[in-house]
């Protein structure tokens, strides 16, 4: 195991000495006898803590050159913790030194089991303060975990997973299917203090609800037909990692009230068992549900909505976020490229304007299928409309300018969004990601309300 390097600035040579062989078991201990030594060995070996007398040459009576060597320390490494070796009539220049950034300060002469204390407590704030500064700059890009877009409602989300990533509170995250909810919750696991744990993710609507239960919390041998071994769920498996409980509406009565009781108590029985497991694990779950209309017909329950529900996340849909869907549509065609070995050069105009205004009611999952077919099919350098099977009746006529093509196009979104939702506009403009206003001004514009008035 490495151990934790440590710097002595010290004018004694004795001093030094004997400090290296009271340490040495512990820290990987190295050795300066003025500012330019202190300096190199900084730059060299990267230290986390230093021991710094105030008094070095070339004037070690004074205090001066000391103060030069914390400022020089800390200016090069602003995290490092600097603990003053001080007289005891010198109190007030070790007070003066915390003013100036030093960690703590200890007289002489010094007792080791009490350096050793200080030391340890100081090498622990490092420890956690360079991994927050480390967090922090892993999340500081534009993008979180391979997901991209500039759109404000995703940038939104971003924030949130970087917030998130720094705490261990339940998520719960909405949104419709495909807008890539577990990726946020892997996203938030991945960026936090359990990146390193397992990721358990379990879908609560595609398992029968006779084995779900057996799935979460585990069973004992012989606890029902068929359970001829022990068997760990998935809850058990998430010890010291992340537990993602997608559908989370799905769930049944019965199996919520295991749950919240997992949530209130961390721990679990395995079916047939009865010894109480404690678990470790953080816990996101998902739903493109609405859990409060849920909860008002008595399907889901309240105190766990409220329990799961911490802090509550929703992923926008793709149709709402402005200017990524191009984004997003590029990225996809250079990896399916890349993996397919075809040279694709990109959409061609019409694919391009299909893209942009056709509705994606499945969101980004739909958005790679079409693109990854796309890829497949084509047999030119860009994609067609045809290629992502989005080409309608404006874009399939020939000789339309135009206005007529993006006309006929809007045309067929908006009669579809009518369709759907029985002539409702309020509904319609919501699903179209537009005011209802706008709405009426289009359909205006378009005739159709001399159309639906016939």
């Amino acid at each position: 195991m490495t151990k934790l390097k440590l710097l002595i600035v010290d004018d004694d040579e004795h001093l030094r000495a004997h400090l290296k062989w009271a340490l040495a078991k512990d820290y990987e201990v190295f050795l300066a006898g003025d500012r330019s030594d202190a300096l190199a060995v900084l730059r060299s070996e990267r230290p986390v803590v230093v021991l710094l007398d105030l008094g070095l040459p070339p004037r070690p009576e004074e205090v001066d050159e000391g103060f030069l060597v914390l400022a020089d320390l800390l200016e090069e490494d602003s995290l490092l913790k600097v603990i003053i070796i001080t007289g005891r009539a010198e109190k007030a220049h070790a007070l003066n030194a915390i003013g100036q950034g030093a960690y703590d300060f200890l007289g002489k002469p010094m007792q080791v089991e009490e350096l050793k204390v200080i030391l340890r407590r100081a090498f622990h704030v490092a420890q956690l303060e360079r991994e927050h500064r480390e967090l922090q700059q892993r999340l500081s890009g534009g993008s979180v975990e391979g997901m991209l877009g500039t759109s404000l409602a995703i940038q939104g989300v971003f924030a949130a997973i970087r917030k998130l990533a720094t705490t261990e509170v339940p998520v719960l995250i909405l949104g419709e299917s495909g807008t890539g909810k577990e990726l946020v919750a892997r996203a938030i696991h991945r960026q936090g203090v359990r990146g390193s744990g397992p990721f358990v993710a379990i879908n609560c609507g595609a398992i029968p609800e006779t084995l779900l239960e057996s799935e979460l919390f585990g069973h004992e041998k012989g606890a029902f037909t068929g359970a001829h071994i022990q068997r760990k769920g998935r809850i058990e498996v998430a010890q010291g990692g992340t537990l993602f409980l997608d559908e989370i509406g799905e769930l049944s009565l019965p199996l919520q009230v295991k749950l919240l009781r997992f949530l209130q108590e961390q721990q679990i029985e395995r079916v047939g068992g009865r010894e109480a497991i404690h678990v470790d694990a953080r816990v996101m779950a998902a739903t493109n549900m609405d859990l409060k209309q849920s909860m008002s017909e008595g399907h889901f329950r309240e105190d766990l909505f409220y329990r799961l529900g911490v802090v509550v996340l929703t992923v926008p849909p793709l149709r709402k976020r402005e200017g990524d869907i191009l984004l997003l549509a590029t990225a996809l065609l250079q990896r399916y490229a890349a993996e397919s070995q075809k040279k694709l050069t990109g959409f061609n105009a019409q694919a391009i304007r299909a893209v942009e205004a056709y509705h994606w009611p499945g969101n980004v999952r739909e958005l790679e299928n079409r693109i990854r077919r796309g890829v497949i099919m084509a047999d030119g350098p860009r994609l067609t409309p045809e290629d992502l099977e989005l080409a309608s009746s404006s874009t399939r006529s020939g000789g339309l300018k135009l206005r007529e093509a993006r006309e006929g196009l809007e045309r067929d979104l908006i009669q579809r969004a009518m369709s759907r939702h029985q002539g409702n506009i309020t509904q319609a403009a919501a699903e179209l990601g537009i005011s209802r206003p706008t709405l009426y001004d289009r359909m205006g514009k378009l005739g159709m309300w001399q159309e639906s008035a016939q």
